[in-house]
């Protein structure tokens, strides 16, 4: 049985430990309503992005603007958004675990892929296979709509150089607070309506809008800011998603750490018990010796 000081010295380390995990607890919880209200209000107007661009695409060709070009894919780009801190339970391997195997499922398939990480952890483990074209770290924990336009105008650039020829983006959605789910999304070429849902969408879309400027003027303005939007909502998504899991993952540590302590203060009690029956036994073994 381990002696009183050395129980005594673990019940206090634990409770130390408690008082970390339910401050970190506290932080994320207050950090996760300013991310989760920025996420729902970006939300409706990437919908709305994603159905006006589709709404006009519907009558056009995917070979008639440079992110839209489908040629044969030999080199597939995968974007991998995680948080830089970890702490916050599966959250961000669940995120690695889909990419990676992804990543096989392409290798499988004869295809050479390369690999854009956002965020260190996904850095982190993917830097030792090699593969990895950039990286964008320490820039989650305060992200603006200029570092998504960064990472999506290299990856773009890098698609029209040729350097990729699908790109698939990863990034863990965020559900609800108990639930944070990996995500995998086609990135590019970006696909019309038609060529997704079949010619009968092209019948259903004509004659429905007249636009000014031309279809076409449009759509060289929005490809580009229709991507910077998918990114930034993927970022957005990571970073409510990290303080929901980082909370529930702290919360379940200070639970944790009461069921260590109470089975500590047990063995403590029953340790201290045992020092004091041993005590009582030497004194009336002491008072019958003098008796006799």
């Amino acid at each position: 049985m381990p002696s009183l000081k050395d129980v005594k010295t673990k019940i206090a380390g634990v409770k130390k430990t408690a008082q970390i995990t339910k401050a970190m607890n506290m932080v994320s919880s207050a950090r996760l309503r300013g991310a989760q209200l920025k996420m729902e209000a970006f939300r409706p107007y990437a919908g709305k992005f994603d159905e006006a661009l589709r709404t006009i695409s519907g009558n056009m060709k995917s070979g008639e603007f440079a992110l839209m070009q489908s040629r044969e894919v030999k080199t597939v780009e995968i974007l991998i958004v995680t948080s830089d801190r970890g702490l916050c339970g599966s959250f961000n391997s669940n995120i690695i675990k889909m990419a990676e195997r992804l990543m096989k499922k392409y290798e499988a398939a004869g295809k050479k892929v390369t690999l854009v990480c956002v965020g260190k952890k996904a850095n982190r483990y993917f830097r030792k296979t090699g593969k990895v074209r950039e990286k964008h770290v320490d820039i989650m924990g305060n992200f603006q709509m200029f570092n998504a336009r960064a990472i999506a105008q290299d990856v773009a650039a890098n698609f029209i150089a040729g350097g990729s020829d699908e790109v698939q983006l990863v990034f863990g959605s965020f559900k609800s607070i108990a639930r944070q789910l990996p995500k995998t999304t086609h990135f590019l070429p970006v696909k019309s309506v038609a060529a997704e849902e079949g010619a009968a969408v092209e019948t259903k879309q004509a004659g429905d809008y007249i636009y000014e400027p031309s279809p076409e003027e449009i759509m060289e303005v929005l490809l580009p800011l229709y991507t910077n939007v998918m990114v930034y909502n993927a970022m957005l998504e990571v970073g409510a998603s990290e303080h929901a899991a980082r909370m529930t993952a702290m919360d379940n540590a200070t639970k944790a750490c009461k069921d260590i302590i109470s089975n500590l203060t047990m063995v403590y009690n029953k340790a201290r018990q045992s020092a004091i029956t041993g005590e009582l036994m030497d004194i009336v073994g002491g008072a019958e010796a003098l008796k006799g």
